[in-house]
């Protein structure tokens, strides 16, 4: 008899490739996966514990998905993932519908686990993050259309001062140069057109493993295989920025011209509470050498506001670095206080309400900002990646917009079209964040 298995994936991009690669296992062995959760007898949770409303999320969707077992067909509910890591005692104490937590270096372990909870036994495992083997990882990509997350690197030693992510996940480790090769090619040849690299800090990649950093040279080998067509990076910490990766960036034609280079604040002050190794002066020299080496770069950042100490001046420090900077994708978090991070012991606590205040601040900026940059981008042309269409019109994105988090092109076009196809836009309107379009014909032929 087989099983039907569901699965939830909560949290970021580097969840979600854990969460594939437990599908794949599924889905190689007893086990039918299905997309609907109240026709499942096994219920996945991967869940996220990196801050506060995270952690509410995946509490939130265990919950619901309790339910299940009373409504349902679901006969087994497990949580996998950060949460799971972080409060496992927590969680099957407290949640008596969970069958089964597993950690972040227990997810491999899926098949077992189940079987051990369909027999009615209750299953904790957890604290094995860097024993895992992270360097072969085939998935069931589970996001559809053409683009997709490639892991390179598992863990992290940046020690950030807020963050529990190296408890969670384990030291900084590499996967092997050629596996990751390796796996572009074969999801290539699945049809995956875009490709977006992902670990929890890319530059950082190689050093561990063989002494140099190699993140410059794996995009020029993954960049050589045919149906690849974008490559872009997220999540470039600033402190190990070369040239070497910039030169690649800038002469590359598959690269996309995008970086994500999360700063967190512009106080040095704060940046060093928070344990960052940067200062406001590199950060700016290091925005400077990438726009005259790459003038048609897009540059995304992600800030923390009301971390313990910020001060008035050290907000409008952040505001000024802002406007001067202009970044054209921005994101802000609030801070969140978390037990087992240095931070969270730290004196000068700031007040919910200011923080929530110092966020809209940013954002109003920011969004003036973004509405700015989006004018000055109609009656250009962009190729444009189609992911569907909606109310007669199709949408997609352009090289300037990561998947999940940045904005749309929506445009018309007499033509048909389907998720992965790319095709070229004439930008007629803007908004905030979304740019709206047509088709140019002879451009798209």
């Amino acid at each position: 008899m087989s099983f039907k298995v569901a699965l939830v994936s909560l949290g970021c991009s580097k969840n979600l490739v854990d969460s594939e690669v437990m599908l794949n296992i599924l889905a190689g062995n007893k086990y039918k996966l299905t997309n609907k959760a109240e026709e499942a007898d096994v219920i996945i949770v991967n869940t996220c514990g990196f801050i506060e409303s995270a952690k509410q999320e995946s509490i939130d969707s265990i919950i619901e998905m309790g339910q299940l077992k009373s409504n349902g067909k679901c006969k087994v509910l497990i949580a996998s993932g950060c949460l799971a890591e972080r409060y496992k005692e927590e969680l099957m104490n407290e949640m008596p519908e969970l069958d089964a937590v597993i950690g972040t270096g227990d997810y491999k372990n899926i098949l077992e686990v189940i079987d051990e909870a369909m027999q009615g036994s209750k299953v904790v495992k957890f604290g094995h993050q860097e024993q895992v083997d992270i360097h072969e990882l085939p998935r069931v990509i589970s996001t559809g259309g053409a683009s997709t997350f490639l892991k390179i690197a598992e863990g992290c030693d940046n020690r950030c001062t807020y963050c529990i992510i190296p408890k969670l996940r384990g030291k900084y480790r590499s996967r092997r140069f050629e596996d990751i090769v390796k796996e572009a090619a074969l999801l290539a040849k699945q049809g995956i057109k875009e490709f977006n690299i992902i670990a929890q800090d890319t530059t950082r990649y190689g050093m561990d493993l063989y002494g140099e950093y190699r993140i410059a040279e794996l995009l020029q080998e993954i960049s050589k295989i045919e149906g690849i067509e974008w490559i872009r990076i997220l999540y470039s910490y600033p402190d190990e920025f070369d040239d070497k990766l910039i030169d690649v960036i800038a002469d590359n034609k598959k690269i996309c011209k995008y970086l994500d280079i999360p700063i967190q604040h512009a106080s040095n002050k704060i940046l060093k509470r928070m344990g960052r190794r940067t200062t406001k002066e590199e950060i700016l020299e290091l925005i400077k050498k990438l726009r005259k080496r790459i003038p048609e770069i897009t540059l995304r950042t992600s800030l923390i506001v009301g971390f313990p100490g910020e001060t008035d001046e050290d907000f409008k420090e952040l505001l000024d670095f802002v406007k001067e900077v202009r970044f054209d994708r921005l994101g802000v978090f609030t801070y969140s206080r978390e037990e087992d991070t240095p931070a969270y012991g730290m004196e000068e606590q700031i007040d919910e309400e200011i923080k929530l205040k110092r966020q809209e601040r940013i954002m109003l900026l920011q969004s003036d900002i973004s509405y700015d940059n989006n004018q000055k981008m109609v009656g250009k042309i962009v190729e444009v990646l189609v992911e569907g269409k909606e109310h007669n019109k199709y949408y997609g994105r352009s090289g300037k917009d990561a998947p999940e988090i940045d904005g749309n092109v929506y445009f018309s076009s007499k033509a048909k079209y389907k998720p992965g196809d790319f095709t070229h836009v004439l930008i007629k309107e803007a908004a905030e964040y979304d740019l709206v379009g047509e088709e140019i014909d002879e451009y798209s032929k």
